[in-house]
């Protein structure tokens, strides 16, 4: 699933994610849990303003994101 993202950009591009909009709603990243790297793509796990944990992925190669995965806190 696609999902717009904003974030911060310091050292690097892309160095974490801010917040996410599912559908219509945006969701405030409240802590970025953890992120790897996988070949072209960097893939954050972030707690939300939802109490819930998601999994963003980014494919650096076409610069999108999309939801990768979801837990309920």
């Amino acid at each position: 699933m696609k999902v717009r993202v904003e974030g911060y950009s310091g050292y690097k591009a892309h160095e974490r994610p801010s917040r996410f909009c599912l559908g219509e709603r945006w969701y405030e990243v409240q802590e970025v849990v953890d992120r790897w790297y996988g070949p072209d793509y960097l893939y954050f796990r972030v707690k939300a303003d939802d109490g819930n944990l998601y999994v963003l992925r980014l494919d650096e190669r076409e610069q999108e994101w999309s939801l990768s995965g979801y837990r309920v806190g």
